[in-house]
């Protein structure tokens, strides 16, 4: 099926930018015949970092923030004790729909996945929640907060839309509107160091080789509202420049990049300057000079050929939490509606 099709290496997604409002995400997948990749993975984030992630082969609860450790061993005991539940509750639901598609026979290789949150405005107090899932990569079925009952996407999912109707519709949304809601409030009270830090970012000019477009690089900043632009002679330049969006690292800082698509005679005869603002402090201006670009040639870097032979070389588990990062894991679904929505 297309269960691998959450797996991407190289695509890097979006991540939102910082406002007043803090979101709790829970990305939890169920997988059966896909070799190195355990039966259940599951990934929480808080503003779009990761605090932790769990799967069923070491059946542990890692923390991914310092901060999160300040929530204690009855914290990480909790967390064990749900995700273990999930692993066998998922699991069921998995063979409820291989079921109704008729594949539990087959050998191929099959996912589930969810995607639950909620999002908490600590000025005015607003709250949203949401909680979808996917089977395979496509959209299967998702809870309608406002009316309190679950919307199917495919046919198949009829059966489980008439047993989750009622009881489990009810117990999604009170834990969504509260429970969720109080849990971001604990985080963002021992978080609050961590979240209010401010980390500058550090800018270098890229190019693949001689005659490649030059990038202007920004990695290691926080908060992840930045500016990125580039200057010719000194005034702002728009045309041949390819901004791309923020990306999360590991760490919890966050990436950025522009792209100036114009020749190497060009801009060796006139004054290109990157420049990069962030709340950290003040602009960094970099003119862009020969001397300044970092090259992919041999003995400076490691070649693009080289970066997707070792992507396929680690282990598919770590490719996987590697995608949760970057959000790949939910742009898989193709959904026709954004976290958080209610709407049908």
């Amino acid at each position: 099926g297309g269960a691998l099709s959450l797996i991407c290496c190289f695509t890097k997604c979006p991540v939102s930018s910082p406002t007043v409002i803090h979101s709790w995400t829970g990305l939890y997948t169920a997988a059966t015949g896909i070799k190195d990749l355990p039966e259940f993975v599951g990934v929480n984030l808080f503003d779009d970092e990761v605090t932790g992630n769990f799967d069923s082969k070491n059946n542990q609860f890692e923390i991914r923030q310092d901060w999160v450790k300040k929530l204690g061993e009855k914290y990480v005991e909790d967390q064990i004790k749900s995700f273990r539940d999930f692993t066998w509750k998922f699991k069921e639901i998995l063979k409820m729909i291989m079921t109704e598609f008729n594949q539990t026979g087959d050998q191929g290789g099959h996912t589930l996945q969810q995607m639950y949150g909620c999002e908490w405005d600590d000025e005015d107090g607003a709250t949203d929640g949401y909680s979808q899932f996917g089977y395979d990569g496509a959209d299967f079925i998702k809870l309608d907060l406002k009316n309190t009952d679950w919307v199917a996407a495919r046919p198949e999912a009829e059966i489980i839309k008439q047993k989750w109707n009622g009881g489990e519709a009810k117990f999604w949304k009170n834990y969504l509107e509260h429970n969720c809601v109080e849990w971001i409030k604990k985080y963002v009270m021992n978080g609050k160091i961590s979240l209010e830090r401010k980390v500058p970012p550090q800018v270098s000019l890229l190019q693949t080789d001689s005659s490649s477009p030059v990038v202007c690089h920004a990695t290691g900043f926080y908060p992840d509202k930045m500016m990125i632009s580039w200057q010719k002679d000194g005034q702002d330049l728009h045309e041949d420049v390819d901004v791309g969006e923020t990306l999360s690292n590991h760490d919890g800082t966050f990436q950025k990049r522009a792209e100036l698509k114009v020749t190497p005679d060009v801009w060796k005869k006139n004054q290109f300057t990157c420049v990069v603002e962030h709340k950290s402090g003040d602009p960094i201006h970099m003119i862009l000079t020969e001397e300044k670009i970092r090259t992919n040639n041999a003995g400076t870097g490691a070649s693009r050929q080289n970066h997707q032979s070792s992507c396929f070389n680690v282990p598919l588990l770590e490719v996987f939490i590697e995608s949760v990062y970057n959000k790949v894991w939910w742009r898989t679904f193709h959904l026709g509606f954004e976290p958080g929505s209610t709407g049908s």
